[in-house]
């Protein structure tokens, strides 16, 4: 059993890590040093921008590290400097290399947004969403050179709401993923946190989402649908086109019925949304953005264009 407070390496980068870090602050172990990506160019004016961790991290006077390379010796050097106990690791962004990961004297452990061994890889939260999951949740693992594929410490569940997006419940996750955190590392401490091996039949993989995905085949299951518009929102988001002009679309419901219109007919468009005829039942859409404006409710969007009723999405 560990009594003197653990000295922590923190490596992430984006909002996803930001409750994990500010737990390891708060909590009775020291974060020596953070790890995250380089600043990078954001939205339409391209400014440069440093990143969520790096921002959390300075304020709270921790020495910041930007590498262009994780896998170089000057790299390692620097990180063994820290005299790190044990490294943290949140949606970094990068696979990290074997020599790193058993640097430090407990090894490295991670905080996955799903219930591994499914939605392994780089889009777990929307891949569940899309996939049409009621309940997801957060691993903290031993990491390995795989593509999380490490030993189970402690995972937590968590149920997904029907108005759930890939922003919501990504905030529910990452809230839930500090709790656990701290936990985990206290029963680590404790010597009381078994490490369970993963169930390589039960895995499944949650690649990186393509904007491509977005492109909704109305052919498809109102149900379907409704589970890849809530996956995709924020980003990359679902999309259609009339008349070679795109639409966004958010806030989906399903409206059971018996569809006598092609799928993508616009059948209805007033306050209470867009109802879009699908392959079966109909897809009830509360907000929408036209090319080249901003995301507003039907109504307000109605008040500004014409919707042609009986014109197909396609």
């Amino acid at each position: 059993m560990m009594s003197s407070p653990l000295r922590i390496v923190f490596m992430g980068t984006p909002l996803f890590a930001l409750p994990s870090l500010q737990a390891l602050i708060d909590g009775p172990d020291t974060v020596v040093g953070a790890v995250c990506r380089t600043d990078s160019c954001q939205g339409r004016g391209r400014k440069v921008c440093p990143p969520p961790v790096k921002t959390l991290a300075e304020q709270a006077g921790i020495p910041v590290l930007q590498p262009g390379t994780i896998r170089s010796d000057d790299f390692l050097e620097t990180v063994r400097a820290f005299q790190p106990d044990l490294m943290v690791v949140i949606a970094y962004g990068k696979i990290l290399p074997g020599r790193l990961l058993r640097l430090p004297r407990l090894g490295t452990i991670n905080v996955h947004g799903s219930l591994l061994p499914k939605y392994r890889g780089a889009a777990p939260i929307q891949r569940a969403l899309i996939s049409g999951e009621t309940e997801t949740g957060v691993t903290v693992m031993q990491m390995d050179e795989g593509i999380d594929t490490g030993d189970i410490l402690l995972p937590a569940r968590l149920p997904v709401s029907m108005d759930d997006t890939a922003g919501s419940l990504s905030a529910k996750l990452a809230q839930l993923g500090g709790e656990v955190l701290l936990e985990a590392i206290a029963r680590l401490k404790e010597g009381c946190l078994p490490a369970v091996k993963q169930d390589e039949t039960q895995a499944s993989f949650a690649p990186m989402l393509g904007k491509e995905e977005g492109h909704l085949d109305w052919s498809r299951p109102a149900s379907e649908l409704h589970c890849l518009i809530r996956g995709l929102d924020p980003w990359p988001s679902a999309y259609g086109f009339i008349d070679g002009r795109r639409f966004r679309f958010f806030q989906p419901q399903v409206v059971p019925g018996e569809v006598r219109e092609k799928p993508g007919t616009l059948c209805q468009a007033d306050k209470n949304g867009v109802l879009v005829a699908t392959g079966h039942d109909y897809l009830l859409i509360k907000e929408i953005q036209p090319e080249g404006k901003k995301r507003m409710c039907v109504q307000a969007c109605i008040c500004g264009m014409q919707l042609p009723l009986g014109e197909q999405f396609c």
